[in-house]
Parts: structure tokens; sequence; C-alpha cells
């Protein structure tokens, strides 16, 4: 049986193993492949290979049967999602692959395949700054962070000249700049506003959205196979020539290129493997989703990434003598602290100038207003603050209480309407421990993992935050002329903005914290969390840049530590 023992760990032995394809994820396995470490995959969905696997891409609207309207046949089993489109029904989930409890309302936006949300994801990339970071020690709420942005900045270096980033050098404090190629022009009702905000505010700018779209493909990204973003805004269908990040188009295949990576789809993690006598975890065991088995790899370094509240999930379900409560949760904080961002005040107004103009082409971003309150002091009875995403277009305006000829004129010839603006806020939920997950004590999916509990919502700070939104919005908005306002909370649930953070948060204190400044669990040290289940805090930026980051300097970390012998 030792011998068979032996022989089965030889067989399914890495030197790495990491937990989801994702966008930190594949990050993980290039940085670490790149280094020469043997590395496995474990994707709980199935493959998606890039191009050949994205089967609406650049598809027009005419060749949908039913004009990327889902029949009620091909309904069956994605409940009443109201984003579901035919265009992207390859990568929506099914409800019985993992059904959770939400003990309060929650939207849990999944992406079960390899790439994971990379594919789907919005692309805004924006740095953290120190006044991020140093947030949680300026005003008592989370913990202090262990990093600080110098700590960071060498990562978001190594990770923008690999992916490509669009934007411009925008010289703001609150927002430190990136390495960018060309970024995409505002719209002249973007300008317009851009210009109202330095007539009228000190403190309020409007820059171009940073996404990560090559605009000017440099030997590095023409190196990974992939070229200039054509604007046919259809991205999260996947793109064929790899004009944004994915993980499919980029780090997934350099890192197979080396030789060392494995991919493994089909592979739910049930949990992960400790061993008391080498105080460290040994491996990982999944259930094969195609057949049920439960299967055992084993590695000397793990990097979990299976999105926030699955890599929660996991190690809650990673119980042993040592941990009986979760991997490294030796003071009940794993599950803790769960935060994602304010999504809910919405705005939009019309303009009546600017009739002798109209955009041309698509915008695959848009443009953003970086945090204005509560910067350098707090000055608001509310913490922390709120970015404001802003898009504006000219469009059609047509008159649909025609019949017959005039209707089908109407809609062949149709005038154009006024110049309409709208945003949106981003701002940063406080994390409390009243937000949590935890698992059930009863019920299971179909793999016999136990299903996750969700306990989320909003608190007075979100509703304050949400009215000086609609108040600011409704102020600027009359200073830039525009007419026929309307600011509003949505009143949408937590979840919605699909950037779930925490739980298994960084820090410098063991007994506060599940993680050290290396995203190595403290009690641990050789399983790194580096997706959003690690984040203290969630500032205002869309998370997905500062999560590759600390991927990448974590994987490097990892990679020290081995070859010291540490781990």
């Amino acid at each position: 049986m030792a011998n068979l023992a032996i022989d089965s760990i030889k067989k399914r032995g890495y030197d790495a193993i990491v937990i989801g394809s994702g966008a930190s994820g594949g990050w993980a396995a290039k940085e670490l492949c790149d280094h020469g470490l043997k590395t496995l995959i474990l994707e709980r969905g199935r493959d998606v290979k890039h191009i050949q696997d994205y089967p609406t891409a650049s598809k027009p609207p005419w060749e949908f049967e039913y004009r990327d309207t889902v029949p009620l046949d091909k309904r069956v089993g994605y409940g009443g999602s109201r984003f579901l489109r035919e265009s992207t029904l390859a990568f929506r989930l099914k409800e019985d692959e993992q059904p959770f409890i939400q003990e309060k309302p929650f939207r849990w936006y999944r992406g079960y395949h390899m790439g994971g949300k990379s594919l789907l994801w919005a692309r805004q990339t924006q740095r953290w700054s120190d006044y991020d970071f140093e947030g949680p020690a300026r005003d008592g709420f989370a913990v202090d962070w262990p990093i600080r942005y110098a700590d960071l900045k060498p990562w978001y270096d190594h990770v923008e000249k690999f992916a490509g980033i669009a934007g411009d050098a925008d010289g703001l404090p609150q927002l430190p700049d990136s390495i960018v190629q060309p970024g995409f022009e505002l719209s002249c009702i973007e300008d317009h506003f851009r210009k109202s905000l330095e007539d009228n505010y000190t403190d309020r700018h409007l820059i171009k959205g940073r996404c990560a779209h090559i605009t000017d493909p440099q030997p590095i990204q023409i190196e990974q196979g992939r070229a200039k973003c054509v604007n046919q805004k259809m991205c999260n269908r996947g793109c064929l020539y790899g004009g944004y990040f994915s993980s499919n188009a980029s780090t997934l295949p350099w890192a197979m290129k080396t030789g060392n990576l494995t991919i493994r789809p089909h592979s739910v993690v049930h949990s992960i493997i400790y061993k008391k006598g080498k105080k460290k975890a040994v491996g990982v065991r999944i259930v094969d989703a195609e057949t049920g088995k439960m299967i055992k790899y084993y590695a000397k370094v793990i990097f979990v990434n299976a999105s926030t509240l699955n890599s929660n999930m996991i190690l809650l379900n990673s119980t042993s003598k040592r941990f009986p409560n979760g991997l490294g949760n030796d003071h009940d904080l794993l599950g803790k602290y769960i935060s994602w961002h304010n999504y809910r005040g919405k705005a939009n107004a019309i303009y009546e100038g600017y009739k002798d103009k109209k955009t041309s082409g698509r915008n695959p971003t848009h443009a953003y207003m970086p945090r204005f309150r509560n910067v350098t002091s707090q000055e608001t009875d509310f913490l922390r603050g709120y970015a404001i995403g802003i898009g504006g277009g000219r469009g059609p305006d047509v008159d649909t209480d025609a019949l017959g000829y005039q209707l089908t004129d109407n809609m062949l010839h149709p005038p154009l309407g006024p110049w309409r603006i709208s945003s949106w806020m981003m701002g940063e939920v406080v994390p409390i421990k009243e937000n949590h997950v935890r698992l059930s004590p009863d019920k299971v999916d179909k793999y016999g993992i136990p299903q996750l509990i969700v306990s989320c919502d909003w608190t007075e700070n979100d509703d304050k935050m949400t009215q000086d939104y609609i108040e600011q919005s409704r102020e600027m908005f009359e200073k830039a002329g525009f007419t026929d306002i309307e600011a509003r909370d949505t009143h949408s649930p937590p979840g919605s903005d699909i950037h779930e953070m925490g739980g298994v948060r960084m820090g410098k204190d063991p007994e506060t914290s599940l993680l050290n400044q290396y995203n190595q669990l403290h009690k641990c040290p050789n399983v790194y969390v580096t997706d959003g289940a690690c984040m203290t805090s969630t500032g205002t930026q869309n998370p997905t840049l500062t999560f590759m980051a600390l991927t990448a300097r974590a994987a490097n970390h990892a990679v020290s530590e081995l070859k010291k012998g540490n781990l």
C-alpha cells in the first residue's frame, strides 16, 4: 500500500497547483511556469481554447435566429436571468451546477469555464494609490494593509506591459499613472462634461477609461499572438483578435508554450489536503465533474484563485484535526468581512447642443471620474468614497407608434435624438464582520460539497454614500447645462457589481488576518490566496488589475521561497 501511495503521488504530483484559470489564476500559472515549475491548473468548468471555442465571436445580429434573444426552450435550467443572451449563452451557468443559500438577497455571477470571468469582464483597469491602502488604518474600519503602493508598483508595471492597457497618463495622486497605449477618445458630450468639471470644481476630473485593450501592439503582445482592438465591442463573447486581455488569449497559452503547464478542466475542487506532521498543505482533492470520482493531486505550493466566494468555500471545507474550522482559520476570521462595490446609484440626462455631431463606430470603454470624496481627509458623514463611470452618445429616435409603411419608414430612416449622458457609481463598501459566508451544515451540491450560505447586506454607510452620489450627480449635471436629469438609487442587492472581495484578508497580525504581505496563509505558508478573497478593503477602482499584480508578486515570492527550501 505504501508503494501504491508513493506511485500515486509521483503520477499526480506537481511543483505547483493553481485552483482556477481566470485573470489571477492565469497570472499565477504564467509566472510559475516561466520559472520552470511544473504547474497544474484545476478548472471546474469545461475547456475553452482561444479563438476556436468562441462560438459567437464577431457574429452580426442578423445571424442570430431571434436577434440574440434566447427562446423559451433554451432558457430551461438558467432561472429568470435578465442578462440571458444567445451570444453569451455558452458562458452562462445553469442553476443546478452550484446552488447556494441566500440568507439575504445576493447576486453571484460566476464563470465556470477555462479563463473564467476574464472572458466576460468589463476590462477596466485602474491602479490603487496609498490613499486606498491606508484607508483602513486612517478610519479604523478593517485592518491595516500589510503593503503599500510602493510594494505593488513594479508588479503593476509588469502586468500592464504584458497585458496591454489603453488610456492616458493623467497625473492624479489618487489614481497613479499606468503604463499605457493610446486611449479611446471621449465623445463630444463626455468632453463637454469634462470641461464643465474643470470650470466648476478643483477636485473632480473626467478621464479616458483605462482598459485592458491593445491599441498599439507592442512586441510582447505580438509574441502572444494578439492584435490591435478593432472596436467591435463584443468582448464578452471572446475576441478572435486577442484585442483585450483574457487568460485564454494571453497568460494560459504563454504558460503552455513553456512545456510546464498541465490544464485539467471539469475539476471541481473539494478541499486542500493538510498534513499536520509536515505543517503544510500537500495537495488538493477534486471531484471529477464527468465521472463523480474523487481524485487527489499533490504539489509543493498551492495557489487559490477560484474567485472570491469559491476560494472562501474551498478553504472553509479544507478541515483537518489541526484546522477543524477551515484551513488557516485559527481565529474564526475565514469567510468574514466579505465586501463588494456599491453600484446602486445611477443617473442620466439630456443635452440639446451638438446637433451637428454624432459618434462614429464603437467604443469598448467609457469615461471615468476617479474618487473625489474623503481622499486625503474625512469630510463627509460616510466613510471612504466612490468613483463614477460616464458614458454619452447620440442615437436614433424611432417613432414606433406608427403603423404599416410609416412604421417601416420610421425604423429605416429614423431621425437622430438628442445627446444623452449617463453615469453610475462604484462605491467602496466598508467590510464588516456581519457580512460573511459559511458552509451549510446539511445541504450539499451534486458533487457532495456543502452549499455556501451567503449573508451580506448594505449598511447605513452605503445608504449615505449612495445619497451623496445622487445629490452630486444632479449638481454636476445641472452645472453642465444638462436637462431632464434623473438620479436614483436602484436598490440593487449586494453582488450586482460582480466585484466580491474579502473573507481571507491580508494583514500584519495573524490574530486579525489570514494572509501575510505576500498572500501566504499565516498558518500554512505554502498556500497562497491571490484573487479577490485576499482583499483587506475594496477601494473604488475596478479590482482585477490589482488581483493580477498581487498574483504576479506572490508567484515570484513562492518561486524564491521554494528555491530557499522554505516551502
